[in-house]
């Protein structure tokens, strides 16, 4: 891989990882803890590891379909693309941020949505990249299902 090609990568991975980097400074924290959550959920330290590696999945995946056409050619894709991504980082803002499991139920449908797009988008550019995008869309159905259940759960949390 020559320069003209890893340095775009780079680039795709510094998006995905400014979009996790909302989780450093909203931590599930103590509020969290306190939460009532189903039985199902797994451990915390689950999370950290399980979201690297798709980050890392994303980044490639967006790579992939630039490395492909290029900007110019994916002008759609690779918007919804950013799209998902911006919605990604909201959702840790709006749940441990806010404290607003409602909130962040809403924007993780519509992260779901964004992947579902985004995917439809990328396999007719390369199919591979939206492959890729597989185990994203899956955990993010688990985690949609998560933040629907820990919703439901704690009725009192929702401010009027």
């Amino acid at each position: 891989m020559d320069a003209d090609s890893w340095v775009p990568l780079l680039g795709f991975i510094a998006a995905s990882f400014l979009a996790a980097m909302t989780g450093s400074f909203f931590r599930p924290g103590e509020w969290y803890e306190r939460l009532n959550k189903p039985s199902w959920r797994p451990p915390n330290r689950l999370f950290a590891p399980v979201w690297t590696v798709l980050y890392v999945m994303i980044a490639v995946s967006g790579w992939l379909v630039w490395r492909e056409v290029g900007f110019a050619g994916a002008a759609l894709p690779l918007t919804v693309y950013a799209l998902q991504l911006v919605l990604n980082a909201a959702w840790t803002p709006l749940f441990f941020g806010l404290h607003r499991p409602d909130l962040g139920f809403f924007d993780i449908v519509l992260v779901w949505l964004s992947i579902v797009a985004t995917i439809v988008l990328f396999i007719p550019i390369h199919v591979g990249a939206g492959l890729l995008l597989v185990p994203y869309l899956a955990w993010v159905t688990f985690a949609t299902a998560l933040n629907f259940a820990v919703w439901r759960l704690n009725p009192e949390v929702v401010r009027p």
